[in-house]
């Protein structure tokens, strides 16, 4: 972005107060619950898969029909609330979320679980790009850690699932799910606190909107990465790393309990447990990366989380069931350090339109998930997991494109 492109960020006066800490654990707290609900969907594939006796290739399916509304969806919503705010737009998100989790404890077929799935990806394509946006507004201008605590939430949120799947579910059966709408009208009430707190703040974002130009470029300067004409292969940059990330992601943890049970014939609630050590190692390094970034610039966490995590990738697929363990959670802890950095490079390359950009970023992730859920099952039927395993350790290489990023502290 040029020196001289004024800043119209929402947040521009966010470094000119405290961070807000009640906003921002609430915020997060609701992103825990959002996608400990999603992450439901992926630890209930092996009840699925024997009650519709599905295929690899339809498992994909239910990943890429959820990924795939988020993905389409959130750079829209993205796009809209940068023009016109919703802030009571979280908790309708949310109720979306909790209908589509009550239809997928009792949906009949195979189609209605679909269905769920796109519900669920609905409240997800709303809830993240504005939610993101309030974290950055409650930073108090540390953006990187704001970014890094509200994506824990998330990330511990997934992590939990599939425990309380192993807790609850496995043993109580597929219309248990249902039990988890207490969870969602707890987001639902905390959301509601943030939407006030946010509306009441509007008239913050009409200030740093109408602050005198001298202060817009001062500030357009301090946050300047490049030249417009550059920001479009920068964002390229990013994106083909985020595909890097969640492809591989979408291999490792779409189909981990079932690479687990073909491979070392460990048992449901086994592999549920692994599953659990490698979010919960996921979540803690989703922390590490944003105040990290905030400190030695983003570039250095970006090259280091990706193209770091290729050797542990590449021998993932042929170790012992001990060393599996041990290789995913350090792959986990490694790769999410990665994407509140890259979120927050690519914010502070158009800090103007912080929702297209969080809305971009968060639906390509939801995106490629999807993609790579459905691709990987597809190759899943015709060969196998071990195989599918083998094949994407080789994605973290493309981490190497991270040497083309701007170097910026």
């Amino acid at each position: 972005m040029s020196s001289t492109t004024p800043d119209l960020s929402p947040t521009a006066g966010a470094a000119r107060r405290p961070l807000v800490g009640g906003v921002l654990a609430a915020i997060t707290g609701s992103h825990l619950v959002n996608d400990m609900m999603q992450s439901l969907i992926l630890a209930l594939y092996p009840i699925l898969k024997g009650q519709f006796q599905l295929s690899f290739t339809q498992i994909g399916l239910i990943t890429l029909t959820y990924q795939l509304t988020a993905s389409l969806f959130q750079p829209l919503i993205g796009l809209r609330t940068d023009r016109r705010p919703a802030p009571y737009s979280l908790p309708f998100g949310m109720g979306s979320t909790l209908c589509g989790l009550l239809l997928l404890a009792y949906a009949p077929t195979f189609s209605l679980v679909l269905v769920a799935a796109m519900l669920v990806g609905i409240g997800s394509a709303i809830f993240h790009p504005e939610s993101s946006r309030i974290a950055r507004l409650a930073s108090g201008g540390r953006h990187g850690l704001s970014q890094s605590v509200f994506q824990v939430g998330g990330n511990t949120g997934t992590a939990i699932g599939p425990l309380l799947a192993a807790a609850v579910i496995v043993p109580n059966g597929r219309t248990s799910v249902a039990w988890f709408a207490g969870a969602a009208l707890i987001g639902i009430a905390l959301l509601t606190y943030v939407s006030r707190w946010y509306r009441a703040h509007l008239a913050d974002v009409t200030v740093s909107r109408a602050s005198p130009a001298p202060v817009r470029a001062a500030t357009a300067s301090a946050d300047s990465v490049a030249l417009p004409g550059k920001v479009g292969w920068i964002i390229a940059v990013l994106l083909i790393l985020i595909f890097s990330k969640y492809f591989y992601i979408a291999g490792l943890s779409s189909y981990y309990t079932f690479f687990l049970i073909q491979k070392f014939g460990v048992s449901v609630q086994s592999a549920q447990m692994h599953l659990f050590a490698f979010l919960l190692a996921s979540a803690a390094g989703t922390l590490i990366g944003g105040p990290v970034g905030d400190r030695i610039g983003r570039k250095p966490v970006i090259w280091a989380s990706i193209l770091g995590v290729a050797p542990f990738a590449l021998a993932l697929p042929y170790v012992d069931l001990a060393w599996t363990g041990v290789l995913a959670v350090i792959i986990g802890f490694v790769l999410s350090s990665a994407f509140s950095a890259i979120l927050v490079y690519a914010q502070e390359l158009m800090p103007h339109r912080i929702g297209t950009v969080s809305g971009l970023f968060f639906g390509f992730a939801f995106g490629m998930g999807g993609l790579g859920a459905a691709v990987l099952g597809v190759l899943a039927d015709h060969s196998s997991i071990v195989q599918v395993y083998q094949l994407v350790s080789f994605l973290p290489l493309l981490g190497i494109v991270a040497a083309l990023l701007p170097n910026r502290r």
